[in-house]
């Protein structure tokens, strides 16, 4: 039986087996008309004649002949089945109405209809069996009552074969109803595990075609069975099963081989990701897990572990490991943070930035060495109103390479607002810090604006103990505006607006 099937396919490809064996069994019986001849011959049909002989094998042909060209045309039709039965019976029909009388045959019938495991085409062979044997025997009676001297009638003869049947007939009907029901019973409860074992494997080839798909993306796939304590390299040819010791064993081989690629500063953290006896417990419930880590050799990596399979309680029976290289994606990302965190027109770092860079110092002790410095570029209005924003644009841009060069690598330096910067700085020297951003500021000389000033303040964490970052911002914008104030009285430029609300 093709397991791939469902039950009527079934039914109907085993209608077509029965009935080619069934067309067989026909195509057999042409033999009976010789074989009676020759029991007439030997006096043992002593009231058949040669004639009666020729006329069951043409009859034979001509049913089997009829038969086989059913079968061609529809040969897993119920149509065709049943023209088998009936062919049957009508020969078993003509050999009694010929005397030549095998009552096994008449049972033969109805036993041949189970093996289309129809309830249908049973009913019909056992009714119609009955139907023609009963027909028969009175047909038969008087010349059976004729050779017989216990009875005195032809009825009688009739009425005591007919009884016999009848109870032969109940008996096959019960007996191969039995049976029927068995068989089919038997194959629905076949077909009913073939159906569930079909869905198991349609889930599974559909896995399997995900995890394919999977080891193509990915430079590395491996299929982890926690039921089998297995591993199997997906992106290997042969997908050779690997045994896991989870008593002793911590990594798979995959990452046994990893680990030794991985940098030496992240080596601890991907051990601890990759540690096979806990990953059970911290996939559970979830559908994957993931960090990233640097290989010395390809840049950034994803590692990931991916839930396939799930005991009711969430816990996952089979896992998929996945790495890819994600450098270029890192590198991305890490570019429109940049972007996200950079001035446009200077370069330096935004407000944003500042803000966050800020908040990460709230809540904790700061350095000792910690500085805050706000700067101001000097005369911006007057440079916009008097030579054009286009000088304005460049004294920013100068005051922006002027801090950031001063600076260094000893801090950040931000523009936080049109001509307004601030920068975080590590250093014990915030005086000197100030001077130099001066004589950077002095040395400079634009296209448009010949000269650069800025005021310059700031606030250590050092004069202030106990001050708090929004303390040292406050501090340091005091001192600048405290700085811009004397420049502007030292050169006698007026200004509208010359300390800041408090």
């Amino acid at each position: 039986m093709n397991m791939g099937i469902n039950d009527t396919e079934f039914k109907r490809q085993n209608r077509i087996k029965v009935n080619r064996y069934l067309n067989y069994v026909l195509w057999f019986f042409v033999i009976t008309g010789p074989a009676v001849a020759a029991g007439v011959k030997a006096g043992i049909f002593p009231d058949i004649t040669y004639g009666t002989c020729v006329s069951i094998s043409v009859v034979v042909v001509v049913l089997s002949a009829s038969h086989l060209l059913l079968m061609k045309k529809s040969p897993g039709s119920i149509a065709t089945s049943l023209f088998a039965l009936t062919a049957l019976d009508a020969l078993i029909v003509y050999m009694a109405c010929s005397h030549v009388s095998i009552y096994l045959t008449w049972f033969l019938v109805p036993l041949l209809s189970l093996l289309f495991c129809d309830k249908f085409s049973y009913f019909y062979a056992i009714s119609l069996n009955y139907i023609l044997m009963a027909a028969t025997t009175w047909l038969t009676a008087p010349y059976h009552a004729l050779l017989r001297t216990d009875f005195d009638s032809a009825v009688a003869c009739f009425a005591d074969a007919i009884g016999g049947f009848t109870i032969e007939t109940l008996i096959m009907a019960v007996s191969g109803y039995i049976v029927l029901k068995l068989a089919v019973g038997y194959y629905e409860e076949l077909f009913d595990q073939n159906e569930i074992i079909r869905e198991q494997q349609r889930s599974m080839k559909e896995k399997m075609d995900i995890l394919d798909s999977m080891a193509e993306i990915y430079d590395n796939v491996n299929l982890i069975d926690f039921t089998e304590n297995t591993e199997m390299s997906l992106r290997d040819a042969e997908q050779k099963k690997h045994g896991i010791d989870m008593s002793s064993q911590t990594h798979t081989l995959m990452n046994q081989r990893l680990m030794r690629q991985v940098m030496p500063d992240q080596l601890e953290r991907f051990l601890t990701f990759t540690n096979i006896t806990t990953v059970r417990e911290r996939l559970t419930g979830k559908k994957l897990i993931s960090a990233d880590f640097i290989d010395i050799v390809s840049g950034w990596f994803r590692a990931q572990y991916i839930t396939v399979e799930s005991a009711p309680d969430g816990v996952p029976d089979i896992v998929i490991y996945t790495i890819r290289n994600v450098d270029e994606e890192k590198r991305r990302e890490e570019r429109l943070i940049r972007i996200s965190m950079t001035d446009e027109m200077t370069r330096l770092f935004n407000r944003r930035c500042y803000e966050e860079d800020l908040a990460a110092y709230r809540g904790g002790a700061l350095p000792e060495d910690f500085v805050l410095f706000s700067v101001d570029v000097n005369g911006l209005k007057t440079a916009n109103d008097t030579m054009g924003h286009a000088a304005g644009d460049e004294l920013i841009k100068g005051a922006a390479d002027c801090l950031a060069l001063s600076v260094g690598n000893g801090g950040k330096p931000y523009r936080t607002g049109g001509d307004e910067f601030m920068a975080i700085v590590r250093t014990d020297a915030p005086e000197d810090l100030r001077r130099t951003i001066r004589e950077k500021a002095a040395g400079w000389h634009g296209v448009y604006a010949g000269a650069l000033t800025m005021s310059v303040g700031y606030a250590a964490c050092k004069d202030s103990p106990g001050a708090t970052v929004d303390d040292l911002e406050r501090l340091a914008d005091a001192d600048m505006y405290a700085e811009k104030e004397k420049y502007y009285r030292e050169t006698g430029i007026e200004r509208r607006r010359t300390v800041p609300l408090q």
